[in-house]
């Protein structure tokens, strides 16, 4: 396929070196895969959360409500969602479009998320259309979350389905996608701006759906015209807030896609990706818990684009993909080191309890709430508060499901403190739990703080449900 295997074996070096938190890759040139690879626990069966990655789904949802004549890009919000028009509507709110929602031009100077929640706790469409605006619509690209959240709502008034339903038919049964799951808001609907859950395979599938200009096999999924104006270019970027500079942000959006240095990409926060580079015939598929992103997607390039078509090497070639290959295949996250009992402790006192320590921003558990650990063979069963019990293992991955969600952790003792890391293993997130014997606290804390609550016991539970508070 044109690729050297050194390259991907750099790219591999390099997102160590950068300390970036890999939970899975897909090289596919050509139609072709020419690497994948996951990092322990996290495996290739298990979804992902694709944060706002997802938007970029929404927005084929709205190509296809065009392709049907349920929608245009002219349509206003306050024509299609009539019943979710404030009477104080401000007269620019009443010009917004879908083409305004899309490439997030409708004028607000910040993400209107969490002022419209605040202003309409029972409707967010209608707080957004409340918020002030503060240049003319259709001059200025803001990041603004709430526009793909009004998007699915009119997706679904038009359709007179449930934007999953609606996906569903139209885009992951045909492509034998059948475990997409979407987080919800309170009410139950999508969020559509985030939440949905996909193997990195099918991350990738979707990237070579877009490329081929929305064919699958002999099935024209999505129309081409479509694919090709969404990811084109409709407004120049700013730069975003709390962000290290990227030039691959900087180069322009389009409908729910960032137009990058050699292609355009969906992107979701702490490193979600799906990139596409149409000129290298090239998609790459990404997962992990990167904080910050700015050496994403800058290192794709770096690494694999300068050796694409170059000069095949007979001689150490099979050597290097031999290499690769062994390396792909023992990807993994460091697992907690230690031992399985405390230092200087009777086996009597095996039996450990604390009060956790809630007081962080990050933590992931109430203040005060009641820790247990209790040794089963091979490793422990830790109780959180009184009705969250996990396993635990020691040197291997240990799984369970108390809320409906998956947790695989695992632990070991150093000294006589017990730490354990719980990886929520269809999100970005995990928990390192510390519990000190000498002082009976603990703490546990997120290695990325999750967008929607830092309560863990919500992320355990199948589907996610809460408000559409994302930052």
């Amino acid at each position: 396929m044109g690729m050297s295997p050194r390259a991907i074996s750099t790219l591999l070096d390099r997102l160590e070196e950068h300390s970036v938190e890999c939970h899975s890759l897909m090289v596919v040139r050509r139609g072709h895969i020419v690497a994948e690879g996951w990092w322990a626990p996290y495996s290739a069966d298990r979804p992902h959360l694709l944060y706002s990655l997802t938007k970029s789904f929404t927005s084929v949802a709205v190509g296809l409500a065009i392709a049907d004549g349920l929608l245009s890009l002219n349509d206003r919000v306050v024509d299609v969602l009539p019943d979710h028009v404030p009477t104080d509507l401000p007269e620019q709110a009443r010009r917004l479009t879908v083409h305004h929602l899309l490439s997030m031009t409708v004028g607000h100077d910040t993400d209107s998320l969490t002022e419209a929640w605040d202003l309409e706790p029972q409707d967010l469409v209608k707080g957004f259309l409340r918020v002030p605006f503060t240049v003319p619509e259709g001059t200025q690209h803001t990041y603004d979350n709430a526009t793909t959240f009004v998007l699915a709502r009119m997706v679904e008034r038009a359709t007179g389905q449930d934007l999953r339903e609606f996906l569903n038919e139209r885009l992951f049964h045909p492509m034998r996608i059948d475990h997409a799951e979407w987080d919800r808001v309170a009410s139950g609907a999508a969020f559509g701006f985030h939440g949905l859950h996909l193997t990195t395979e099918a991350i990738v599938a979707f990237g070579e759906l877009l490329l081929r200009e929305g064919r699958w096999g002999n099935q024209q999924l999505v129309p081409s015209e479509w694919v090709k104006l969404a990811t084109s270019r409709h407004i120049e970027t700013l730069p975003l807030p709390n962000w290290t500079p990227n030039h691959d942000f900087l180069n322009g959006y389009g409908y729910q896609f960032w137009i990058n240095r050699h292609g355009y990409h969906g992107h979701g926060s702490f490193g979600q990706y799906c990139v596409v580079v149409p000129s290298h015939d090239l998609v790459i598929a990404f997962t992990g818990a990167v904080d910050p992103t700015d050496a994403l997607p800058g290192l794709f390039w770096d690494c694999l684009l300068p050796d694409l078509d170059g000069a095949p090497q007979a001689d150490p070639a099979a050597a290097h993909q031999l290499a690769l290959t062994d390396k792909l295949q023992h990807l993994f996250l460091k697992p907690v080191p230690g031992t399985a009992t405390p230092t200087n402790q009777s086996e009597a006192d095996h039996k450990h309890q604390a009060t956790l320590d809630g007081t962080a921003k990050d933590s992931a558990l109430p203040d005060k709430t009641a820790v247990h650990i209790n040794p089963i063979d091979g490793g422990w069963l830790l109780h959180l508060g009184p009705s969250l019990t996990l396993e635990v293992g020691h040197t291997t991955w240990r799984e369970s499901s108390p809320l409906g969600r998956p947790v695989i952790a695992t632990g070991a003792w150093q000294n006589t403190t017990f730490i354990a890391d719980l990886y929520v293993i269809t999100t970005p997130h995990r928990v390192r739990l510390v519990l000190d014997t000498t002082t009976g606290k603990a703490t546990a804390t997120w290695n990325v703080v999750p967008l929607t609550t830092p309560d863990v016991t919500l992320h355990l539970q199948a589907p996610l449900m809460t408000r559409p508070d994302v930052a």
